[in-house]
């Protein structure tokens, strides 16, 4: 349930989000014993955040951790209230009723994070015996953005095993500079990219093409039965596939974040008939877009 005062049409200047379709969560990440006990379900970058206010009374179905970093906001966890000011983080456990908002005056920006897996009510305990409650401090550390960042970007890739297990690799990590930010230290290196990296940036950067898969092959200099061999041994899927789960990820930021009709989505996606986007839609977000623009909310 979501509850709304005035809201921008157009949400947030900047944001960025990420909603992982749940067919991927239990087909990937659940039956994965590397991530099962700690994965991302949604992610998002939320800046000067004027007018943003949730309200769930039944609490939602995943754990919820909250970073702000400018601005201020309110929250209120079951009975606890609490105020938000930058450099506070507040956690909201799964099933337990809350509302937040940005402060009228003085918007946020927040990091956030929706989050599932075996362990993640200890994940969750840790934080709240640590803080003596929902809310806690985190001083400033570009690490902790770096490995959103990092989570982000991955996901923002697409749904290969790699992308997922790397994101959600990087998740305790994250977790980590909560725990023991007076203690963190970390190094990264950007790895260099191959092929398959390369034709997925060619992948991105081309959502609004219908590409053949000799078009893709192509782009890195790769035969098609050579490039099709590499690509589903590094993701899991097709390069098509993968090409229409990018398509349908942009889609949910457009439904999610503006007022484009769904056949206006269709078209800026690369899809001449909106019944065959509106169906490729359904069958990987396992809801319709009309009916995913009604249910979402973060």
């Amino acid at each position: 349930m979501e509850t709304t005062n005035t809201r921008k049409k157009e949400g947030f200047s900047g944001q960025k989000a990420i909603v992982i379709p749940r067919k991927i969560l239990i087909n990937q990440c659940q039956k994965n014993g590397v991530i099962n006990s700690l994965y991302i379900t949604d992610i998002g970058y939320y800046p000067k955040a004027e007018f943003h206010y949730r309200e769930r009374p039944n609490g939602a179905d995943q754990h919820i951790i909250i970073y702000c970093i400018e601005g201020s906001g309110k929250a209120r966890i079951k009975k606890t209230e609490l105020s938000i000011e930058p450099g506070e983080f507040f956690i909201v456990p799964i099933k337990t009723p809350h509302f937040y908002c940005a402060d009228e005056n003085n918007p946020w920006t927040i990091y956030w994070l929706h989050f599932k897996g075996n362990n993640a009510n200890e994940v969750v305990n840790f934080l709240c015996r640590q803080n003596s409650g929902y809310k806690g401090y985190l001083q400033y550390n570009e690490k902790t953005l770096g490995f959103f960042n990092e989570m982000y970007t991955q996901l923002e890739r697409g749904y290969s095993i790699d992308n997922l297990l790397y994101s959600n690799m990087c998740l305790w990590h994250f977790f980590s500079t909560f725990m023991f930010n007076d203690k963190y230290i970390s190094q990264g290196k950007s790895a260099k990219k191959d092929e398959i990296d390369k034709a997925i940036d060619f992948l991105s950067q081309n959502l609004d093409q219908i590409l053949t898969i000799e078009k893709i092959a192509s782009s890195v200099h790769l035969s098609v039965s050579h490039f099709s061999y590499l690509f589903k041994k590094k993701t899991g899927f097709s390069a098509i596939e993968y090409f229409n789960h990018l398509k349908i990820q942009k889609a949910c930021q457009y439904i999610l974040f503006t007022n484009m009709r769904i056949n206006e989505i269709a078209l800026e996606l690369g899809f001449s008939d909106p019944f065959y986007f509106s169906r490729l839609f359904t069958r990987t977000m396992n809801i319709s877009p009309n009916q995913y623009r009604v249910k979402r909310v973060h």
